[in-house]
């Protein structure tokens, strides 16, 4: 009889008990990406380490990578439908549209603590935030900075006084080359003078303010460059900037890491901080910032896992990775202590030039600036339109599209 009662018992205990004895539920992490090159071989470095660090917990992450020029199209498209990733790397310029059109990022706040958040640069965490939440931590940033040929330049200008002497005083120039390049009518690029004027996109509400004052005084300046001291070519373009440096008809240029990439093997080049402006005060250049932030989908499943993968890629190890292998500018402030980053020249000339960057504006309202900016700055440059009539344009065509905007969704609370 005892015998068969210690049967029962031990039959019992082999029986799973609801919530107790029951297998581990797998986690399959979906992660979307648009990059190829280094960068996409350091992400999928990434990607085998944090899998390595969970072995044994059920959850893995499986990368997917997205052709670049669709990225964005196909994240607005799937991921409300919950039919997309668990995580995602964008540009913070979608972020206020996407929080806007709701369902698509997770708020993070309530994953974050204060030591997580001084983590970061500053600004890069500015970037990923909008209305006071946090909807993504970044991960990298890029910003412009003066790149130029060692052999025609051996000291670069500190001042826009000394960028006007220089060039005055440069040998050898002839009517097909330049001092200095940039795709200038470009909106993007010419923010680092407008910035330092203090100029701006918008005031406080937000209410677009193109028509500042002293985003004229910084159109004017840019001309004067143009037409006084001839330091710039009168129709600039990116395929002009990389021809003009790669043959050496150019001594300078303003632009950023992606750049390099295109700079021939047989120009010796360095890298220098944005000159201050004389103009402006003695004010530094202030080039715009952009970040990319990796994010939590608003209809995953996952949401503590996929965080949990976000705070992984975006900490120490994930960040080395992304640094040294794909040659990002890490936006976690502790990595310049590592002698493998803060040695590297170029990630840091870009790091130094970032003290003076200004986020680019994440707001919905900013993808209806960039149309108006191109016509403005193209009339301006053709000599088609004075700084001043041109931005008091551009200011009505941005006002019109944003009270349309507004119009069509209900006021925040």
């Amino acid at each position: 009889m005892n015998r068969c009662l210690l049967a029962v018992f031990f039959l019992l205990l082999s029986v799973p008990r609801s919530g107790h004895a029951q297998e581990k539920k797998e986690v399959d992490l979906q992660i979307w990406n648009g990059y190829r090159a280094a960068e996409r071989t350091a992400l999928e470095q990434a990607v085998a380490a944090y899998n390595k660090a969970r072995a044994g917990t059920g959850v893995k992450a499986t990368l997917r990578n997205i052709p670049s020029d669709a990225f964005t199209d196909k994240i607005s498209a799937t991921v409300p439908r919950g039919v997309g990733p668990d995580v995602f790397i964008f540009p913070q310029d979608r972020l206020g549209g996407w929080v806007e059109s709701g369902n698509i990022l997770e708020p993070l706040d309530f994953f974050l603590d204060e030591p997580l958040r001084k983590r970061f640069l500053p600004a890069t965490l500015e970037a990923m935030t909008y209305r006071g939440s946090v909807y993504a931590l970044p991960l990298n940033f890029k910003v412009l900075t003066l790149i130029y040929n060692k052999k025609l330049l051996s000291k670069p200008p500190r001042t826009t006084k000394e960028l006007v002497e220089t060039c005055a005083k440069l040998p050898g120039k002839k009517e097909d080359s330049t001092c200095l390049v940039y795709p200038y009518t470009d909106f993007y690029y010419h923010g680092a003078l407008m910035n330092a004027f203090g100029g701006r996109v918008f005031d406080p509400g937000p209410k677009p303010r193109l028509d500042a004052p002293e985003n004229v005084k910084a159109l004017e300046l840019l001309m004067r460059w143009v037409d006084k001291d001839k330091l710039l070519p009168p129709e600039p373009s990116t395929a002009l900037t990389t021809s003009l440096f790669n043959t050496g008809k150019a001594a300078m240029v303003f632009s950023g890491p992606w750049f390099l990439g295109e700079v021939s093997p047989n120009i010796d080049y360095g890298l220098a901080l944005l000159p201050t402006v004389d103009e402006a005060g003695g004010k530094p250049m202030r080039p715009w910032m952009t970040v990319e932030g990796v994010a939590v989908a608003a209809p995953s499943k996952h949401k503590e896992q996929a965080f949990d993968f976000v705070n992984f890629l975006t900490g120490p190890e994930g960040e080395r990775l992304m640094a040294v292998v794909g040659r990002q500018n890490p936006a976690l402030q502790q990595s310049y202590d590592e002698p493998a980053i803060a040695q590297d020249p170029l990630l840091k000339a870009f790091r130094a030039q970032a003290e003076s960057a200004v986020p680019l504006p994440n707001l919905a309202e900013m993808t209806m600036v960039w149309s108006p900016m191109t016509s403005a700055m193209n009339a301006i440059a053709r000599k088609a339109s004075s700084p001043k009539a041109a931005l008091e344009e551009a200011q009505k065509s941005v006002q019109r599209d944003v009270e349309g905007l507004r119009r069509k969704r209900p006021p925040t609370p």
